[in-house]
């Protein structure tokens, strides 16, 4: 008898050490029998941020891999996100004193380590077992900010939980369901999030021909929206973007303005008269972006795009730039573009798969040190520095000087 006392006593031991160790962490794991994301939780070593895709590509299964990583149609636009960026060159500076910039910056109030943060993207549990929550707890450690899809693997709770008071934004696929709308965004108020990003460049999915070959279906649910609009599990992405509202306009920018307090920052714009419409709509910031080249391809690099959208701007808005961000000289060009900040997708989701929140954090430090470099080779001290260099158009490139 009290043998099988002491052994009752031992396993609720255990119990009560799981349960604690899980209420301390607060990172619930999605998983799936079928479906074998990473579990990683190590630092992991970056030598460049390219190498990190084919790395990924080893440990994540090949319909996930190849969702995270595509782009539309033959790919071309997505190349140009990044190759677009060669149209330019920072004029080496010397003499200027230049040791230890400040790479800190400031967007809606909010001080940030670095002038990049986390791009929303759905479904970080492909990656991770940790999701969604993982990434908050990686970007938060990073000093940054951690934009949080409406497709997310985890709830808005979980990753709000996982953060631990940094600072994220959430992103909004509006809904065919009113209803739906206002409760998701009141919800994501009342759980701290700081601004509110209308993704407006997805009427339709993009031509995604390695998910078509893949005949690729989430093999997770999306708990934010799924047995509320509709069902996520099981489905390709043109399906869902089918089911979200799909007849955007800015009348749509202005509903949101309507019922919440929060700025609104209108993502997916890659044309000054877009941009035009939204800040007239009422958008607190411009999101210049191309889905990272997943939607229409043939269409400019969003590089391509942003000193023009800039100039009708005229600092009227913050912008934020994605689609293509790879480097320091990258994250330079933008902001001496005119983007006040830019923001990652693929780099943190394949930080997470090698490293889990500790890789997230490993992405993040490459870049600063990386950022860091350029600007004392380019004689910028600070972001605002930064905003008032001049590139020079080289001869593979047509761009024109700020």
């Amino acid at each position: 008898m009290k043998r099988l006392i002491f052994i009752l006593c031992m396993l609720l031991v255990v119990f009560l050490i799981v349960w604690l160790v899980a209420y301390i962490h607060k990172s619930p794991m999605v998983q799936n029998s079928e479906y074998q994301a990473s579990n990683r939780d190590t630092q992991i070593v970056i030598y460049d941020i390219d190498d990190l895709e084919g790395e990924v590509a080893q440990i994540i299964p090949k319909g996930g891999f190849d969702y995270i990583r595509g782009g539309a149609g033959t790919e071309q636009t997505m190349m140009r996100n990044t190759t677009s960026f060669d149209n330019v060159d920072i004029v080496p500076r010397v003499l200027t004193g230049v040791v230890e910039p400040n790479i800190t910056t400031t967007i809606f109030g909010t001080e940030i380590a670095l002038p990049v943060i986390a791009a929303p993207a759905a479904a970080h549990g492909l990656a991770h077992v940790s999701a969604e929550a993982g990434t908050a707890h990686g970007v938060a450690a990073a000093g940054t900010i951690m934009s949080v899809s409406t497709y997310a693997s985890s709830t808005l709770e979980e990753i709000a939980r996982a953060g631990r008071g940094a600072p994220q934004w959430f992103q909004l696929y509006l809904s065919k369901d009113e209803n739906f709308n206002r409760q998701i965004v009141k919800k994501a108020e009342d759980l701290g999030y700081k601004a509110i990003i209308l993704t407006v460049d997805a009427p339709v999915g993009g031509n995604r021909i390695a998910d078509l070959r893949n005949d690729f279906k989430f093999p997770l649910e999306m708990p934010n929206v799924a047995k509320k609009t509709m069902k996520t599990k099981g489905q390709g992405i043109g399906k869902i973007f089918a089911a979200s509202k799909n007849d955007l306009s800015p009348y749509d920018v202005m509903w949101l303005k309507s019922v919440t307090k929060l700025p609104v920052i209108v993502k997916g714009i890659q044309h000054p008269d877009d941009a035009e419409l939204a800040i007239l709509a009422g958008a607190d910031a411009i999101w210049v972006s191309n889905h990272g080249g997943r939607q229409l391809d043939g269409a400019p690099g969003a590089f391509e795009m942003l000193p023009e959208i800039a100039a009708r701007i005229n600092k009227r808005v913050p912008i934020i730039f994605d689609s293509g961000i790879r480097r320091g000289q990258h994250i330079f060009k933008a902001i001496a573009s005119g983007a006040d900040i830019v923001a990652i997708g693929r780099p943190v989701i394949y930080g997470l798969a090698l490293g889990g929140w500790r890789g997230v954090v490993d992405v993040f430090d490459w870049l600063k040190k990386d950022l860091r470099r350029v600007m004392v080779l380019a004689g910028a001290y600070n972001i605002e520095d930064i905003k008032q260099t001049k590139l020079h158009p080289n001869s593979a490139g047509g761009m024109c000087e700020k």
